[in-house]
């Protein structure tokens, strides 16, 4: 693998532009080959105004520290799209579904301390809607080269297209956990986000580019509601969380947030949205 070092985290909007340009060209399957490139952005500084936007859209506290142990996904997405828009990337970046996220936390991130950002795309895979890319953000303490890495999320995104394999056994319906409380979001939900995340992926933003890629409204991000459900639940500054985005959150709509001991969940009605777990002790999750 060849890294890359940035001066700067990448300029969002040309890269979501060359992404969408590319999009029709793209020809998605498992096999294809894709970037063995790692972006790394050294030096980094976290934005505290736009921390404090991410944090009130998502429902943390604002004015900690230590930074939301999902924020660092969000410092990475630039580098992340940059990489999933390049010509060698073989899924189209239009449509693109945030389908699973699993995040490794070694120790609290202060939110003024500065970091080492890298990104890379780990592999494809097939799904039964289509292919999956694996992709893996991992922070370092300062910029020194060889530095332990202190927080490390392997996310999976999925081009939907159509497959020549069986469809999946259905898996079998988890009892709901304890509803907690009622969420009843709003139609802006997807651009407020996109507004502090920088992912301005038109499935989230309005009904009518929403419907281009099958949806019948706009769908809230996978990780405003993992965010969301994290802040309601509690999150340890060491650990691991994991989260499955089971089915798309419509907008506007209501929805339930559940839990029960290091599980939680997100349903509206009988249809379960996210599910996940967190675990304070690193070795429980592995």
């Amino acid at each position: 693998m060849t890294d890359v070092v940035l001066r700067r985290s990448p300029a969002l909007a040309p890269v979501l532009a060359r992404g969408a340009l590319l999009s029709p060209f793209k020809r998605p399957r498992p096999d294809a080959t894709f970037p063995r490139t790692r972006l790394v952005l050294p030096a980094l500084r976290v934005d505290l105004a736009r921390l404090a936007a991410y944090e009130r859209v998502c429902g943390f506290a604002t004015g900690d520290d230590a930074l939301p142990v999902t924020y660092p996904h969000v410092l990475g997405f630039p580098l992340a799209m940059r990489l999933m828009s390049a010509r060698d990337f073989p899924l189209p970046l239009l449509g693109l579904v945030h389908t699973s996220i699993g995040i490794t936390q070694q120790r609290p991130l202060p939110a003024t301390g500065e970091y080492e950002l890298s990104v890379y795309v780990a592999g494809l895979a097939p799904h039964r809607r289509g292919t999956e890319a694996k992709v893996v953000t991992e922070v370092r303490v300062g910029s020194d080269v060889g530095s332990d890495v202190v927080w490390e999320s392997s996310s999976t995104y999925l081009a939907r297209h159509r497959t020549s394999s069986e469809p999946a056994a259905e898996r079998a319906e988890q009892a709901p956990l304890p509803p907690l409380a009622e969420w009843r979001l709003a139609g802006d939900i997807g651009r407020r986000y996109a507004t502090a995340s920088g992912d301005r992926n038109p499935i989230h933003l309005h009904p009518l580019t929403a419907r281009l890629f099958g949806f019948p409204r706009a769908i809230a991000h996978g990780m405003w509601t993992v965010a969301r459900c994290l802040a309601a639940h509690g999150t340890p500054q060491v650990g691991v969380v994991r989260a499955e985005f089971r089915a798309p959150v419509l907008l506007p709509g209501t929805v339930t947030y559940g839990s029960e001991g290091d599980r939680f969940e997100l349903r509206g009605g009988d249809r379960l949205h996210v599910t996940g777990v967190v675990n304070g002790s690193l070795s429980a999750g592995r």
